[in-house]
């Protein structure tokens, strides 16, 4: 079954750490099974509080997910992530 990360941007902080995030986070899914499915095109909120931005990756399972999620590479960018913007990460499943 489909597992699918969802990363939803509430506010930047730190736009220099988010730059920082924006170089090194792409070359972290090099040999996972991961697509990306949506990078913060153009959006409408129609209902809900509104936020800055949302990405979806898709993987083939959670162990995909978690995988990537967890690896070194991509835990050294989310630091930078962390400390650039406040943001709600979902790990959920497809149909």
């Amino acid at each position: 079954m489909a597992i699918f990360l969802v990363f939803t941007r509430s506010a930047t902080t730190d736009q220099s750490e988010m730059d920082v995030y924006a170089s090194k986070a792409g070359a972290t899914m090099a040999g996972h099974a991961v697509t990306p499915l949506v990078a913060y095109g153009a959006q409408e909120i129609l209902e809900g509080p509104a936020h800055e931005g949302m990405a979806i990756l898709s993987f083939p399972d959670k162990a995909a997910a978690m995988g990537w999620y967890e690896s070194p590479a991509y835990t050294e960018a989310r630091e930078h992530r962390l400390k650039g913007a406040d943001y709600q990460v979902t790990l959920v499943e497809g149909l």
